[in-house]
């Protein structure tokens, strides 16, 4: 094998290592559940007043 055959080879398989890791961690993250909406106490408390002019 020349020297273009053996970067071909190690650059397959770093391609297919770096899927097979994206796909792990996606298989992951996806087990732990949905994901839920943070609690109303999380956004803090907006209060407007409006004063009257006169």
């Amino acid at each position: 094998m020349d020297k273009k055959n053996v970067i071909a080879v190690l650059a397959c398989f770093f391609s297919v290592l770096i899927g097979v890791i994206y796909l792990a961690i996606t298989f992951i993250l996806d087990s732990r559940g949905p994901i839920l909406p943070p609690p109303p106490e999380a956004f803090g408390v907006v209060v407007i007043a409006c004063l009257p002019f006169f």
